[in-house]
């Protein structure tokens, strides 16, 4: 039986352009990471920094910036890496049938620091989410 946030995953990622569905797919498959939230916070809070003294931080986020970049940096262990590829592995078995999500999940193990980074700045994200 597949699981409907399967389904609704499928209709974010048609609607979405390529930047969102690989952080969106990163962060699902990073959701069992483990992390410290000591090292999460502070390393979010000087990307956030990063990110504010190239302008406005409500500008958006980019897979490519010195913000995400730096998180990245940051976080980078093989552990978690090898964490987030088996996290990648999981949903690409749960999303048979799935094109959407099964065709970023394949792009995002064949590049594995676009991977990382795309989880880094979904990282991010949350952290700007919830300063709203």
């Amino acid at each position: 039986m597949q699981e409907p946030w399967l389904a609704q995953l499928e209709e974010l990622l048609a609607a979405s352009d390529e930047a969102i569905a690989v952080t969106t797919v990163a962060s699902v498959a990073g959701r069992e990471l483990a992390l410290d939230a000591d090292e999460l916070r502070a390393g979010t809070r000087r990307a956030l920094l990063v990110l504010a003294s190239g302008g406005d931080p409500s500008r958006g986020l980019d897979l490519d910036g010195q913000a995400v970049a730096r998180l990245a940096e940051e976080l980078d262990r093989p552990e978690r890496r090898e964490a987030l590829e088996d996290g990648l592995f999981r949903l690409l078995e749960s999303a048979r049938g799935f094109a959407h999500v099964s065709e970023t999940v394949r792009g995002l193990l064949g590049a594995p620091d676009v991977a990382w980074r795309a989880y880094a700045c979904s990282l991010l994200a949350e952290e700007l989410a919830a300063d709203d």
